[in-house]
C-alpha cells in the first residue's frame, strides 16, 4: 500500500470518530470517550505508518510540500491529544481533535497540486535543520490543540453567560480547567518554537547563505505573536475570551503561512522529483 492509501484509511478513522461524537451530541449524551479515543489512536497509528512510508521515499522527515506540512501538523496535534486527553480526561476534546484531523487530512488529500512534487533530500546532510523543521511543525500541532481548547473555552463561557448548562454544554470542562490547559499549551508551544529557532540558528550562523529569509521572517513573526500573547497572559493583560480569540486567530494565520513558507523553499537548492499523486 502507498503512503496516501494508509492516510486515507486514517482519515476514515477520524471520520468515524466525528460521526460517533456527533451522534452523542445530537442525543445530548456524554461523549463515548473510550470509543473516540480508540478511533483517534487507530487513525494516528495509520497516519504514522503513512508518513513513515513517505519518509522512506523522500529520505527524511516528510516536510517537503504543502500536503506533508498539513499532514505533519495534524499528526502532531493528534499525538499531543493522545497524551493530554488521557491525562485530563477531556472526552469532548477527542471529538474536536477528530474533526480537526479529518479536516486537515481530507483537505490536503483532496488537493493533488499540494502533493504533485515530492522533494527528496530537502535537508541535505544537516540533521540539525531537519530537527529544527520537525520541532517547528510539532509546535504548530500544539497550537492546533490550543485553538481547539480555546473554542471549548468560548463555548463554556457562552453557556455560563446565557445560563445554558444542559445538553451538550453540560459535557464541557470547567472554565477554570480550560483556562489552565490553554496557558500550559501556549507555554509549551512557544517553548517548542523557541527551541526550533535556536536549533536552526546554531546551523545558520555557520552557513548563513543557506538561510531562506522569507521562510525565516514568517516563522519569526508567528513566534513573536505567540510569545507576545503568552507574555500578556502572564502579566494578566490578556485572558479569558480575548485570549481564546487571539489563539484561534493566530493558529489560522500559522496554518495559512504553511503554503508561502513551502513555496519560498522551492528554489533553495534541494533536490525535487515530480510525481503523479497516487490515490
Amino acid at each position: 500500500m502507498t503512503d496516501r492509501q494508509w492516510i486515507w484509511i486514517a482519515t476514515a478513522c477520524y471520520f468515524a470518530g466525528v460521526v460517533v461524537g456527533t451522534i452523542a451530541l445530537a442525543r445530548n449524551r456524554k461523549q463515548p470517550a473510550g470509543t473516540i479515543y480508540g478511533l483517534v489512536t487507530l487513525g494516528f497509528a495509520l497516519q504514522t505508518l503513512g508518513l513513515y512510508v513517505r519518509g522512506i521515499e523522500v529520505g527524511g522527515c516528510p516536510l517537503g510540500n504543502t500536503f506533508e506540512l498539513f499532514q505533519f501538523t495534524g499528526w502532531s496535534a493528534t499525538a499531543l491529544y493522545l497524551v493530554v486527553g488521557l491525562t485530563f480526561r477531556l472526552s469532548l476534546l477527542g471529538y474536536f481533535t477528530s474533526l480537526l484531523s479529518l479536516v486537515l487530512t481530507t483537505v490536503s488529500l483532496a488537493v493533488p497540486a499540494w502533493d504533485a512534487t515530492r522533494r527528496v533530500g530537502i535537508f541535505g546532510e544537516s540533521v540539525w535543520i531537519e530537527f529544527h523543521a520537525a520541532i517547528a511543525l510539532f509546535s504548530y500541532g500544539v497550537f492546533a490543540l490550543l485553538a481547539l481548547t480555546s473554542i471549548m473555552f468560548l463555548l463554556r463561557n457562552y453557556s455560563l453567560k446565557h445560563k445554558q448548562l444542559s445538553g451538550a454544554f453540560s459535557f464541557l470542562p470547567a472554565i477554570r480547567d480550560l483556562d489552565h490547559i490553554c496557558v500550559r499549551l501556549l507555554t509549551v508551544g512557544v517553548g517548542l518554537l523557541s527551541t526550533s529557532l535556536l536549533v536552526g540558528a546554531a546551523h545558520w550562523v555557520r552557513a548563513f547563505e543557506t538561510v531562506n529569509l522569507a521562510k525565516l521572517l514568517i516563522t519569526i513573526s508567528i513566534w513573536i505573536a505567540y510569545a507576545l500573547a503568552l507574555f500578556l497572559r502572564r502579566k494578566g493583560l490578556l485572558h479569558g475570551t480575548r485570549l481564546s480569540w487571539v489563539c484561534i486567530t493566530l493558529f489560522i494565520a500559522a496554518l495559512i503561512s504553511v503554503y508561502p513558507v513551502n513555496s519560498s523553499r522551492h528554489g533553495d537548492g534541494a533536490t525535487a522529483s515530480t510525481v503523479s499523486p497516487k490515490p
